[in-house]
């Protein structure tokens, strides 16, 4: 399969049909009260099934498969998509689709997560999925924490745990020198470290807030990109790097003092 490309077997893509804004917009008008519309918004928008599918394409899964539970994706997104939210019906439907396509994966996974662990994740994707098919676009992890009664960082490592695991030669970063691999960001414990300046960078980072201390987790031990957590926090990078600079710079004031 290539890199850009989707195959799937018995879809013939260049068949697949398109539809315009505006014929997306009179079928949504008619979709409850006409079976054939709402069948023919599902035809019409697997090019956006096998658009989601690209992101996937390295993973060791089988394409049609989750072509299939992309379209399980794809049409809860018709059902519940509204044309008072003000946005494309991509917009609105991609995210669900993904959702969709990860809990596949992640319940197929030969990883073993806590029930914990699960539970936490599982309550949290399902209030984010109400949120998309409300329209709400800005996710609030400290309103889900609170809703599930347990801490933001409950809810950051329960999302990350659920993760797809990758290999320890897994390439995380190459600026055109020397790449960067994951086992690079593995500590050895057999390394000595003074036990005073521990303590003291523990006590530091306790006067960080949660979503800063879980920033500089994800960047400094686990070694992800900025673009990486955006994407786990659901904030922009500028905002990433922002928490990112405030929290070291915290940190050296505390440590310096």
């Amino acid at each position: 399969m290539g890199k850009y490309k989707v195959e799937i077997s018995g879809c013939k893509t260049s068949d697949l049909i398109s539809l315009t804004p505006v014929e997306m917009k009179q079928l949504f008008q008619i979709r409850d009260k006409e079976k054939w519309a709402r069948e023919l918004l599902i035809e019409g928008n697997f090019k956006l099934v096998l658009s989601v599918l690209k992101k996937f394409y390295h993973k060791e899964q089988n394409m049609d498969d989750l072509f299939q539970v992309g379209c399980i994706g794809l049409i809860k997104a018709i059902d519940n998509f509204d044309l008072s939210y003000d946005v494309q019906f991509s917009t609105y439907a991609v995210p669900m689709i993904m959702g969709e396509i990860r809990r596949f994966m992640r319940d197929n996974s030969s990883l073993r997560i806590s029930r914990s662990l699960k539970d936490i994740a599982y309550r949290t994707l399902k209030i984010i999925d109400k949120c998309a098919q409300s329209g709400i676009q800005d996710i609030d992890y400290d309103d889900i924490a609170k809703q599930l009664g347990v801490s933001l960082y409950d809810v950051y490592t329960a999302l990350s745990a659920m993760r797809e695991p990758i290999s320890m030669y897994e390439p995380i970063y190459n600026d055109g020198g020397d790449t960067i691999y994951v086992y690079d960001q593995i500590v050895d414990e057999s390394i000595n470290t003074d036990f005073s300046d521990k303590v003291a960078f523990e006590d530091a980072l306790g006067d960080l807030d949660e979503r800063e201390k879980y920033i500089l987790d994800q960047r400094y031990v686990i070694g992800k990109t900025q673009m990486e957590v955006a994407d786990d926090l659901n904030i922009s990078q500028a905002q990433v790097s922002r928490l990112e600079k405030k929290a070291i710079k915290e940190l050296k004031k505390t440590l310096n003092e």
